[in-house]
């Protein structure tokens, strides 16, 4: 057993500070080592050139394993600097690899800040680095797999504007290199931008560029749900659920058949889209299926059953509540926080409707006292309805009153004159046709 191995055996039943130690010092040992196997092949001092590559890759395993570990060991300390440092320190380990090799290392380690909060700043800071230390090494492929990481991250903080000069720059370049798998990554995070500062149209032509690039290779089932998912989003936005409930169960089978954590995304969209088609009902024979059922029990699963089965009771003040009770799970998912803002105009809208339909004349502050809401907030809504015809009325201010009229009768007696005009018209064109042949 080599002396690194030694030391990494003894590290997983140490204390978290010895721990860290032991994997410093194995990743000191492991650059020297590599250091002074350089020199001997430099040099032409190792005793063969077979054994000397041998041991030179335990050394590089090594190195790998301690790198790993200890940024496994500040992920778990929540230490997002510990983190980036490591990730500095690999590359003189990056530097002794394939390149290939080096790219999946270092996703691995970004992976990590995933699991640390608030560490998008030190993130993007290390990811800009990285960027600038792989253009100057002249690595194109790790250049372009950060850059695609830092969009996301701008993406995910709503820099919108940085986010879509970089996808531009990086699209120039990609376009050069004919890479079709990561070109369809760039065009989707692209529609998603477009769709984040809600060019609808923009954010269309992207993923339809997107499946362009992806249709020419073989595309990943993570990457095709993806675009699915996206698809289903913007046909959400087109307030077409119907087809956008279709995307979304392919992203759900596709997810769900890999364990993919994201599948849960795309549950909750179906039950959005089945609550926004007037389907509530169908939220809960949704979830006995046997890919939901694992997801049923989920918060976020719960706070969508609980907006539907307001949305079934027509009650404002219960779908109020379920807003307050699972304002974290509801608001942070931009998609879902749009369209139930539209569900929550829509039940205002149904409520006012039932309040005043038996009336002729009604105070408003008694319309905004059962709907439970604001008078201002009431006369601005149905001065809306109004304008949108919705029903027929008129506010009167002044009395704090409106004034409900009944659905005005249309009357055909003029579009019946105009067609007896027209056919009168036709007539005389024929007496006066015929007058002139006779003349």
């Amino acid at each position: 057993m080599s002396t690194s191995q030694a030391l990494l055996d003894e590290a997983k039943d140490a204390n978290p500070k010895r721990a860290e130690e032991i994997y410093k010092q194995i990743l000191v040992s492991s650059g020297q080592s590599l250091q002074f196997h350089a020199i001997q092949t430099t040099n032409d001092l190792a005793p063969t050139a077979s054994t000397s590559n041998i041991e030179r890759d335990q050394v590089l395993r090594d190195q790998e394993n301690a790198m790993i570990k200890l940024a496994e060991l500040y992920r778990d300390q929540k230490n997002a600097q510990g983190l980036a440092e490591v990730i500095t320190l690999s590359r003189s380990f990056m530097s002794s690899t394939a390149k290939a090799k080096t790219a999946k290392l270092i996703r691995t380690l970004l992976n990590y800040f995933n699991d640390i909060p608030n560490s998008r700043q030190t993130q993007t800071d290390v990811l800009l680095d990285n960027i600038d230390w792989s253009k100057r090494e002249k690595r194109i492929f790790l250049k372009h797999s950060l850059e695609i990481r830092l969009v996301s991250l701008q993406l995910e903080a709503s820099q919108f504007k940085a986010a879509l000069a970089r996808i531009d720059a990086l699209l120039t370049e990609l376009k050069k290199l004919d890479d079709k798998m990561i070109l369809t990554e760039v065009h989707l995070l692209e529609s998603r931008v477009y769709r984040g500062i809600g060019n609808l149209v923009k954010a269309k032509a992207a993923l339809t560029s997107a499946r362009t690039a992806a249709n020419s290779i073989y595309c990943p089932p993570h990457l095709q749900a993806a675009l699915d998912l996206q698809s289903g989003i913007l046909h959400a936005e087109d307030k077409d659920y119907t087809t956008a409930y279709s995307y979304f169960y392919e992203t759900f089978e596709n997810m769900s058949s890999q364990d993919d954590p994201s599948a849960l995304n795309a549950l909750k969209y179906m039950l959005l889209c089945k609550v926004m088609l007037n389907l509530p009902e169908d939220v809960t024979a949704l979830l006995s299926i046997k890919l939901a059922v694992k997801y049923a029990q989920l918060r976020e699963i719960e706070c969508m059953r609980a907006i539907a089965l307001a949305h079934q009771h027509r009650n404002l003040a219960e779908f109020e509540k379920v807003l307050r009770d699972y304002k974290d799970e509801l608001s942070s998912d931009p998609t879902i926080r749009s369209h139930l803002a539209a569900l929550y105009d829509t039940l205002l809208e149904q409520n006012l409707l039932r309040i005043i339909e038996p009336y002729s004349v009604v105070e408003i502050d008694f319309v905004a006292k059962q709907v439970g809401q604001g008078r201002q907030d009431v006369e601005a809504k149905l001065s809306q309805m109004i304008l949108d015809k919705v029903f027929y009325g008129v506010l009167d201010q002044g009395r704090g009153r409106l004034l409900v009229f009944d659905e005005p009768e249309v009357d055909d007696t003029y579009g019946a004159a105009i067609d007896t005009l027209e056919q009168v018209e036709k007539v005389v064109e024929s007496l006066y046709a015929k007058t002139i042949k006779i003349a």
